[in-house]
């Protein structure tokens, strides 16, 4: 078993894949090119935004809208405790200053009741990361950013096509970014981005800015950030198929939600009310994670942890001065959550043997009658190690 099986993924519309890959070839449409500008276009409708930027991956992605929405030098942006480093250091490489807010404890997303006590008079910004693909909680985030005056970014990263009360994830903020590497619900076959937005002043000032700062005219310095050729013909294919694998993770993740519903000690995502969760990854919760991790590797069943620590206690943050009792969730939560295997094309038959793996880790030892002892390690009468 794997954790995600890409393979498999293309041999089920390799035909497609394969056609698309020699039509970029025969054409040498490498850079930028008709490909790109069908993904742009498409993507956008899919969303349902005006304007969509690709970009040459999604930390790209949010660096640009960093930059598009004027953060400045000695800015604050307030972003989740709990995610990849990307919603975070892009802030820093963009001039601002990072604040982390702690998150909700059922859902793993930034915790709106929390984000006000970071604001300070530098604030400019809150960058809403949709974890896992769990839409965060945007309508007390935007009423916030109403009242004090800030911009919003989506990080939408692990979300394509989630939803919240009706609304696509991407669509609410001032900006949104994507990611489409390789293992995302959509993915290229490389390193891929793209920033959305329904706001015609960000769109402009990002696509100058990812293409050197206009090209032939260059109106700013910018970066060298492109969607390649390749990558595009690869992602219009992938497009058409997107919300049949949604379906089918909707459909596992609904299946595993069954089979370990009654497990002690287990603790199964929960699905924010009126909302659509895309299942970028199934997280569990297990005081005995670690060991509860061994047995599954045992058995041969990969897992992950998405993310071992919360970003204010990796070096890279040691400046902010933060100890756990900051962040109490999201300290508790990098202890206990574990990504078990969830792909479009993982079997019924897999689904049930990571459960049983589970359910039998769990369940309690069974109670030896009075008389019967054991050594220590070592049932009686036998000479295998437990």
């Amino acid at each position: 078993m794997e954790f995600v099986n890409l393979h498999a993924q293309y041999l089920g519309i390799k035909d497609e894949i394969d056609a698309a890959i020699a039509t970029v070839i025969r054409e040498s449409s490498f850079i930028r090119g008709p490909h790109v500008d069908e993904f742009e276009m498409r993507f956008a409708e899919l969303v349902g935004v005006r304007h969509c930027v690709s970009c040459g991956d999604g930390t790209d992605a949010i660096y640009i809208a960093l930059r598009a929405l004027g953060l400045g030098q000695g800015d604050e942006v307030i972003t989740t405790a709990h995610t990849w480093i990307a919603s975070a250091e892009t802030v820093t490489q963009a001039g601002g200053r990072v604040a982390f807010c702690d998150t909700e404890d059922e859902y793993y997303c930034i915790d709106p009741l929390r984000i006000e006590r970071q604001i300070t008079p530098r604030t400019r910004g809150i960058i809403a990361v949709h974890l896992y693909g769990q839409p965060a909680d945007m309508d007390p985030i935007l009423e916030l950013a109403r009242r004090h005056g800030l911009w919003v970014i989506e990080d939408c990263a692990q979300a394509h096509l989630a939803t919240y009360r009706g609304r696509v994830v991407g669509t609410m903020g001032d900006a949104a970014t994507f990611s489409f590497y390789p293992g995302k619900n959509l993915g290229a076959m490389g390193d891929a981005g793209c920033l959305v937005t329904n706001r015609g002043d960000v769109a402009e000032f990002a696509a100058l800015f990812a293409r050197h700062g206009g090209k032939g005219e260059h109106v700013m310095e910018g970066i060298n950030s492109r969607l390649d050729g390749l990558q595009a013909a690869i992602l219009n294919v992938k497009l058409r198929h997107l919300r049949r694998w949604t379906a089918e993770r909707q459909h596992l993740a609904a299946r595993y939600d069954e089979l370990l519903a009654d497990i002690p000690g287990i603790r199964t995502p929960m699905r924010r009310a009126e909302c659509e969760h895309v299942f970028h990854l199934y997280v569990i919760r297990s005081q005995r994670r670690d060991a509860l991790r061994e047995r599954l590797h045992e058995r041969g069943i990969p897992t992950l942890i998405n993310y071992p620590k919360a970003l204010p206690f990796y070096p890279a943050y040691a400046y902010l001065g933060h100890t756990p009792a900051d962040f109490p969730v999201a300290y508790r939560h990098q202890g206990e959550i574990l990504s078990i295997p969830l792909y479009p094309e993982l079997e019924a038959s897999q689904v049930e043997a990571v459960a049983d793996a589970i359910r039998s880790f769990e369940a309690p030892a069974p109670r030896r009658p009075a008389g019967v002892h054991q050594t220590r390690g070592v049932a009686a009468g036998s000479s295998k190690r437990d």
